[in-house]
């Protein structure tokens, strides 16, 4: 069965109901410091904790776009970089939630020549845009 598609608007109602201050610091998931693309292989991704809720990709697309959202000067790796969802690297992105403490994460896979690096960064519902 395939992931639900995740929109802005459902991704914002998500993170707002993980809410800031539920996240427990001490959490086993250890996530919370990922505000900006934090690479986490397969051994240190906590998967009994996670839960994937859905997708944020568009599965009528074979390939996403590359193209990333950054009107305000931000950069790939800005942890203040909006989270726009039809845009690199968000549009290639699974959502999962700690069953622990509830943390919202977006996690894709970065592919190069020679490597796969898995990538999480946290939600933060303030920066969600609805970018098309």
């Amino acid at each position: 069965m395939s992931p639900a598609r995740i929109d802005a608007l459902e991704l914002r109602r998500l993170a707002e109901e993980s809410g800031p201050t539920s996240p427990d610091p001490a959490c086993a998931c250890r996530l919370r410091a990922a505000t900006s693309w934090d690479s986490i292989t397969e051994e240190r991704w906590p998967a009994k904790l996670m839960e994937r809720i859905g997708t944020l990709r568009d599965p009528s697309l074979d390939e996403p776009t590359f193209e990333e959202f950054h009107p305000h000067g931000t950069r790939y790796d800005s942890a203040d970089a909006p989270i726009a969802v039809h845009h690199f690297p968000f549009n290639r992105c699974e959502v999962y939630r700690c069953r622990n403490c509830s943390l919202l994460v977006l996690r894709y896979t970065e592919y190069g020549g020679y490597y796969v690096d898995h990538r999480v960064r946290v939600v933060d519902a303030g920066l969600i845009v609805e970018a098309g």
